[in-house]
């Protein structure tokens, strides 16, 4: 294939930069840029035995710039293999950007990228994006784009979409071998504010447009981002990210991730939900993508960052921006269930047990320590009401800590970073309810370097932050106002192949 000297230019440059990247300049098992600069996930796919997970990426500066598509591969969702940058803006309808997308396979064995270009001079109003819908295919490491491209644009969609906001595509194939898409557009009203879009494809590369799947009744923020439908446990789920949300009982203020559960008309192409809820109640989590593993299992992983925090990281770091580890998610009477992917047991060495300990005044624990852990605590009280608060504080050195705070009156779980070593003044706490069981409470945290993962009552609730406290601050301390009875299981996480 053909390559164009802006993808050659990034190719070298990600190989001689990014390849002489100290491994402990990396979290362990977690997804990072190759170099530079990392946002949405991208093109999350089973291909040619293994799955391929793009993302947008800058290579030469560690910020936000004309986007590439990053690559890597895994067989586990642990250890991962950088590829060659797949695309680089070096065409007429992307050269400004290859924004987010997806990948598939063909029915034919070759791998479908759908994205969005942006291309500044075609936009009627000057400075404006003007968003299309692109498509490149390819053997797994080489891509060549259509040359037809764009395969969506603003004709034939509803006329009000704004054409600065009409982008990331989520394509999948259905049973018969044809495809179905949806794509989210701005609606050029007063303010803009998201709806989802629905296409269908018999080849992948032309497609309809079918309906409006859903729209923003205006208590989900303004403009939605990277969606993702499919079937699973017999309902159907729309994941999306909305912006600029406003904080209510429901939803924490700013950029976030939502589920929404309900029913699918397969003749009309339209969704009627019937719940919603937070994916990710941390700080550093934004713009899903799910992949349906060969076994069956929908596994979702995320951007681990926040368009509002991304001035947090670490100036000796050669990259920003991490993924999430990939989670298995199902739907238990209309709640998202998120935990581990199961390969993370594969990690876990040096297991270390205590039970029934009574925890009051700041304790450690012998061998209960470490920044490459999988943790799980479980809190019950002697008798209900026997104590009125729980911390535990991890990556603690005589400088620094983070902590997790429980108040069982109040079923309310905090998390705060402030005390972790940052000078930049962005969001560092969290505050959100949990279910109430009787002051029972099971937390599973999981911390890889720079990151803190938390899995709430085996994956009710999930919040996720970035952490870049010096690497050797590694204690974990546990107090309670009051008395509490600590169940804990630990392990080492490290590479054992």
């Amino acid at each position: 294939m053909n390559q164009s000297s802006a993808l050659i230019k990034a190719r070298k440059y990600e190989e001689e930069k990014g390849d002489r990247v100290d491994p402990i300049l990396r979290p362990l098992y977690h997804l990072t840029p190759r170099i530079g600069w990392m946002n949405d996930p991208n093109g999350f796919s089973w291909y040619n035995g293994c799955y391929h997970l793009f993302y947008q990426y800058y290579p030469y500066a560690k910020k936000w710039g004309p986007m590439h598509w990053g690559h890597a591969v895994t067989k586990d969702f642990l250890h991962w293999e950088f590829k060659p940058a797949a695309l680089a803006p070096d065409s007429a309808p992307d050269k400004d950007g290859c924004f987010s997308g997806s990948a598939v396979e063909t029915g034919d064995g070759r791998h479908l990228l759908l994205y969005t270009g942006v291309n500044l001079d075609g936009s009627p109003e000057k400075g404006v994006f003007f968003q299309v819908q692109c498509v490149a295919i390819g053997d797994g490491v080489d891509y060549e784009k259509y040359e037809s491209n764009p395969v969506i644009d603003l004709s034939g969609i509803p006329a009000d979409t704004n054409p600065h906001d009409f982008r990331d595509p989520k394509i999948w194939r259905e049973e018969d071998g044809t495809y179905g898409c949806v794509a989210v557009n701005g609606v050029d009203k007063d303010f803009t504010h998201g709806r989802v879009l629905y296409f269908t494809s018999k080849d992948g590369i032309h497609y309809d447009y079918r309906s409006t799947l859903l729209e923003n009744d205006g208590t989900m923020g303004k403009m939605w981002e990277c969606p993702d439908f499919f079937e699973l446990d017999g309902t159907y789920v729309l994941l999306m990210s909305p912006q600029d949300v406003l904080q209510t009982p429901r939803f924490n203020c700013g950029n976030q991730t939502v589920c929404i559960v309900g029913d699918y008309d397969k003749e009309t192409c339209k969704m009627t939900p019937k719940a919603d809820m937070t994916v990710d109640y941390g700080i550093d989590f934004y713009a899903t993508q799910t992949v349906l593993t060969p076994d069956g299992r929908r596994v979702m992983i995320a951007w681990m960052q926040n368009w509002d925090t991304i001035k947090f990281t670490d100036p000796a770091l050669p990259w920003l921006g991490m993924m999430t580890l990939p989670r298995e998610i199902s739907i238990v009477n209309e709640r998202l269930i998120q935990k581990p992917v199961r390969e993370i047991e594969q990690f876990r060495t040096h297991q270390v047990i205590y039970n029934h300990v009574l925890v009051g005044d700041m304790i450690t624990l012998d061998a209960i320590r470490g920044r490459t852990i999988d943790l799980t605590i479980e809190l019950y009280p002697e008798t209900f009401g026997s104590y009125t608060k729980f911390e535990m504080r991890f990556a603690v050195n005589e400088n620094y800590y983070t902590s997790i705070v429980y108040r069982p009156r109040e079923n309310r779980l905090e998390f705060d970073r402030s005390n972790s070593g940052t000078r930049v003044a962005v969001m560092h706490d969290r505050h959100f309810f949990v279910r109430n069981r009787n002051g029972k409470l099971k937390l599973r945290l999981l911390l890889d370097r720079y990151s803190s993962e938390v899995f709430i009552n085996d994956g009710e609730q999930v919040m996720t932050n970035v952490l870049y406290t010096d690497l050797a601050a590694d204690q974990i301390c546990f107090y309670s106002d009051g008395k509490v009875l600590m169940d804990v299981e630990k392990y080492d996480l490290m590479d054992r192949t």
